[in-house]
């Protein structure tokens, strides 16, 4: 698969069979995801791979805000926890803002390791879809994180039990400006 076949072909993945993601994969799509570009390098971007109870519950008590997510997470076999170690992005050595933008590019970094994460999931033959309405203190909570880690996006991953239609794209005319 090229890459611009598997960015091509990905689609956002709701439904998963019941076959369990093997952890040796995961780790092999941890280790492809690991090349992501990231603020000055600082690789600020931690995985929590979630099974069983823990999942469960977080699909439970943390979704309110939007029910579906729940019904997502709840028939995943695993749920990744995208984490961000704080206080890192952005930042320069003496503690200073690099940007007016401060520490949101961690933000940033986060949403091109999710995305580099989710295509590596792809090509394995994995579905994926990345959320971000969840109840991120009471996640945070059931996760046990550490105070210097903040939780970003949750990512239910499986084996696809669907193959949706690509949504309708913009015309490239509409998303580029020549000057």
């Amino acid at each position: 698969m090229t890459a611009q076949e598997c960015i091509r072909s990905r689609r956002s993945i709701r439904r998963f069979t019941d076959q369990p993601v093997a952890h040796a994969l995961l780790t092999e799509i941890v280790a492809t995801a690991s090349y992501a570009p990231s603020w000055k390098n600082t690789q600020i971007v931690r995985y929590i791979a979630v099974e069983g109870a823990l999942k469960d519950r977080i699909a439970a008590q943390c979704t309110s805000s939007f029910p579906n997510n729940g019904k997502i997470i709840q028939g995943a076999p695993m749920l990744i926890a995208v984490t961000v170690l704080k206080n890192r992005c952005g930042y320069e050595r003496d503690g200073s803002f690099t940007t007016p933008r401060k520490d949101t590019w961690q933000m940033f970094d986060a949403g091109v390791a999710s995305q580099t994460f989710c295509l590596a999931a792809h090509e394995a033959g994995l579905g994926s879809v990345i959320m971000g309405i969840f109840d991120q203190q009471e996640a945070e909570a059931l996760l046990e994180l550490p105070d210097d880690r903040e939780l970003v996006a949750l990512i239910p991953i499986g084996y696809p039990a669907e193959e949706p239609a690509a949504p309708r794209r913009k015309d490239c005319m509409e998303l580029v400006t020549f000057k």
